[in-house]
């Protein structure tokens, strides 16, 4: 199944990025897969300060991951495959690609304004020579009528 993979946090433009991919998903019979990284934490000798930093890091992917299920229902939109990795974005966005032969597009959202953020730059500049699929880029100041038009 054509599957689309969205790397989803609190921004904006990773929401626009997941309503596009959920309708092209629906247009095309297609699933959604969506990706939270969580920060890799640095090991602490206080094992309760590290816990407790543990439990804020879930907390804070649980809350973007509810977030996303908002959107995508919003979108009537099946739910999605939920992907949590720990580490940096682009190792975790490498090894989700690797994991899934059936990513046919890792789609990315960029900002409104300013310069592409770090995901945006890298897969769609060095990072997307040794990629297994296309990248699509969602601008982030799509209305969403544009949005609704495009996908």
């Amino acid at each position: 199944m054509r599957t689309y993979l969205v790397v989803i946090d609190e921004t904006p433009e990773a929401e626009t990025a997941l309503r596009f991919a959920a309708r092209r998903a629906s247009k095309t019979g297609g699933a959604v897969e969506i990706l939270v990284v969580m920060p890799k934490q640095d090991f602490l000798a206080w094992g309760s300060v590290q816990a407790t930093i543990e439990d804020e890091a879930r907390e804070q992917a649980e809350s973007v991951i509810t977030r996303a299920l908002d959107t995508l229902d919003e979108e009537n939109a099946a739910r999605p495959k939920v992907n949590v990795q720990s580490g940096t974005p682009i190792e975790a966005i490498t090894q989700a690609l690797t994991a899934n032969p059936d990513i046919a597009a890792l789609v990315l959202g960029a900002a409104a304004s300013g310069t592409p953020g770090p995901l945006v730059a890298h897969f769609a500049g060095a990072g997307s020579a040794s990629l297994p699929c296309p990248v699509m880029i969602v601008p982030g100041g799509l209305t969403r009528e544009a949005l609704d038009r495009l996908s």
